[in-house]
């Protein structure tokens, strides 16, 4: 497997446990890739939903992807503030300039005050039954939400103060020398 380097684009592609495509992001930029983590970032991307429809991201958004854990989190940035939502997922595998991950439907939403929401746990408890998730599963899932919580809870990682505007400064940074060799 080949490591994505800074400014490579790549897209994303969500799937469900059952194998089945959820959601694919048009195109996103690297902005760090180590052996741990994946950031990147994407602007007015291009979103495909399983049925078919599309629509575009309406903000500047960076991703944070870990090879170990059981989560992914998206950084919004609005005039309002910055917003997470974070997905409980399975880690990421990078492949051939696609990241690749199963999206087990429990999600969080942070707010710019670091309150929190947590989704779907209707959908989560549905598509458990559905599609037959382990036991085993569910405990890891369950224990990454709670590390999760208390990565939010203690501005850990993206939620450190300056996270998300530090890596939106480089993403523009980068825009700025790839339209500079366009001409």
């Amino acid at each position: 497997m080949k490591n994505p380097r800074e400014g490579d684009r790549y897209q994303t592609h969500s799937y469900k446990h059952n194998g089945h495509i959820h959601r694919i992001w048009q195109e996103s930029t690297v902005l760090k890739a180590s052996q741990y983590i994946m950031i990147g970032a994407n602007e007015r991307t291009l979103v495909i939903e399983a049925d078919g429809r599309t629509w575009i991201t309406r903000e500047p958004a960076i991703g944070y992807f870990h090879y170990q854990k059981w989560f992914n989190i998206i950084g919004m940035l609005r005039d309002d503030g910055i917003y997470y939502y974070c997905n409980i997922s399975s880690p990421f595998v990078y492949d051939e300039g696609t990241i690749k991950y199963i999206d087990y439907d429990l999600d969080v939403k942070v707010f710019p005050d670091m309150s929190y929401a947590i989704l779907d746990e209707d959908e989560y408890a549905v598509h458990k039954e559905l599609m037959n998730y382990p036991d085993e599963l569910d405990k890891i899932l369950h224990k990454n939400l709670e590390i999760l919580i208390e990565w939010i809870e203690t501005r850990k990682g993206p939620f450190a103060p300056g996270f998300v505007e530090g890596w939106y400064k480089k993403f523009m940074n980068i825009k700025k020398r790839r339209k500079s060799t366009e001409y």
